[in-house]
């Protein structure tokens, strides 16, 4: 791993469930120091309440500077007006960014930085704050995003491609469209938090009460459930299989009316990270049922490796991703075929958590990733 170097990391906020960006700087900071800078936005603001209070949110944070979370991990969330496709909106917020980072650089001693990037919206003003280094690390199409100014989204991305050292994807669709604007384009596979997952292995892990109780076979999902969900598959599923019970576990931030009135198909709400093994104990078969989209297929889902090393068996759309783990999982081509796939499952009696399956992630730790980011930084001599 690399070492004593400072780190200015633009992701998402840093409350929020424990994503790629997470996992790769909680390691890092064991032996490096990680200014976080939280979400500048990738969409543009609508008129909701979920929007306004938000915005209340980032003022309260701002007010408070950057803050110690962890040993060796500050945050700091700063202030952005989030339509980058308006001139004047990125002409202020260069600035105004500029100088608070510089701000809170100054007042932790960084000195030469590293600035690691998950953020387009950040093009304006990365490679501008004294860094030694600058890497872009792509983890999604991020011009694919509902709400996004896709047109502008897009040419920061490129403009900061184009200036950065070197560019990380995790996925191979990626890799094949981000290394046109930079040669140091390297892909990176997501990791797993192996030990976490496997607790659903564990005798000794209780399943949680609202999901106990539930009719078997359970077929679960666990994450955002956002448009690139799709709804309608789950809804031909649970139709076509009134027998079976479908558990839907995770924060909602699109329509599901039209699953709600299905018996079979229990919502159950956002749960603690630290939860999702003992939910995972209870699932019968874990499913991945994605809308095929230019967002979907350039997607590497933390949660297929998640429910693997849960040790459960996993039917997933044919994303690209999925289909490069098809030796340990079923890839889905169409409902029939999901449906199909779920019934062979469930009449092989291996269902439920198996440490067998469990056991094909160990070489697919945050660990392991860690130490091949930090050998190419190495090896580019970057750091």
């Amino acid at each position: 791993m690399i070492e004593g170097k400072d780190i200015i990391c633009f992701s998402n906020d840093w409350d929020g469930d424990p994503l790629s960006k997470k996992h790769i700087m909680q390691r890092l900071a064991k032996r490096n120091r990680i200014l976080w800078v939280n979400s500048l936005g990738n969409r543009n603001p609508t008129a909701s309440a979920q929007d306004f209070k938000r915005v209340l949110k980032k003022l309260k944070d701002f007010a408070r500077g950057s803050r110690q979370v962890e040993n060796g991990i500050h945050v700091f969330s700063p202030l952005a007006i989030p339509f980058h496709g308006n001139a004047a909106a990125r002409w202020i917020n260069r600035r105004a960014l500029r100088w608070a980072l510089r701000r809170a650089c100054r007042k932790l001693g960084f000195r030469n930085p590293i600035t690691w990037t998950f953020v387009p919206a950040s093009a304006d003003v990365a490679g501008d704050l004294g860094e030694r280094t600058l890497v872009y690390h792509c983890v999604d199409e991020n011009s694919g995003f509902t709400g996004t100014d896709k047109a502008a989204i897009t040419n920061l991305e490129r403009r900061l491609m184009e200036k950065s050292d070197c560019v990380i994807v995790s996925s191979s669709p990626l890799l094949e469209t981000k290394r046109q604007h930079n040669q140091n384009t390297f892909l990176v596979t997501h990791g797993v938090d192996v030990p976490h997952f496997r607790m659903a292995c564990d005798l000794e892990t209780e399943v949680p009460e609202d999901i106990k109780t539930l009719r078997r076979p359970v077929i679960g999902f666990f994450g955002l459930i956002a448009d690139w969900v799709d709804l309608d598959l789950i809804r031909s599923l649970a139709h076509a299989r009134p027998d079976w019970t479908f558990v839907l576990i995770g924060k909602v931030v699109t329509d599901t009316r039209a699953l709600q009135s299905l018996k079979n198909v229990h919502f159950l709400g956002q749960k603690p990270y630290q939860l999702l093994p003992a939910y995972a104990k209870a699932f019968d078969i874990a499913i991945l049922p994605f809308v095929m989209n230019e967002l979907t297929l350039a997607a590497n889902p933390l949660k297929l490796r998640e429910y693997l090393a849960a040790g459960l068996p996993v039917v997933s759309s044919a994303i690209p991703e999925a289909e490069k783990l098809k030796h340990v999982l079923h890839v889905a081509r169409d409902r029939a075929h999901f449906l199909e796939s779920i019934r062979q499952i469930i009449e092989s009696g291996k269902t439920g958590p198996q440490i067998s399956i469990s056991r094909q992630m160990d070489c697919e730790s945050w660990d392991e990733k860690v130490e091949e980011l930090s050998r190419i930084l190495r090896n580019l001599q970057c750091a």
